[in-house]
């Protein structure tokens, strides 16, 4: 199903994204910017998987913001 291929293409995107961000701000982690920025974005994270969830099963198209669109 093509919209099913989207959408999971479209999520594996945003989690790879947040992936390497978590790396990141572990690997800088001796800083007080990186565990700001990590927690930014696990909200950021939580709130987005779930405002898209809710668009998918509405049928509609989603697009994460701030994602790089590795997986075409």
């Amino acid at each position: 199903m093509p919209m099913v291929n989207e959408h999971g293409k479209e999520s594996l995107n945003f989690q790879i994204t947040l992936t390497i961000v978590a790396v990141a701000c572990f690997v800088t982690s001796f800083l007080i910017l990186p565990i700001l920025i990590g927690l930014a974005a696990a909200i950021a994270a939580l709130i987005l998987t779930i405002m898209n969830a809710i668009k998918a099963n509405e049928g509609q198209s989603v697009r994460y913001p701030y994602t790089l669109r590795l997986i075409k």
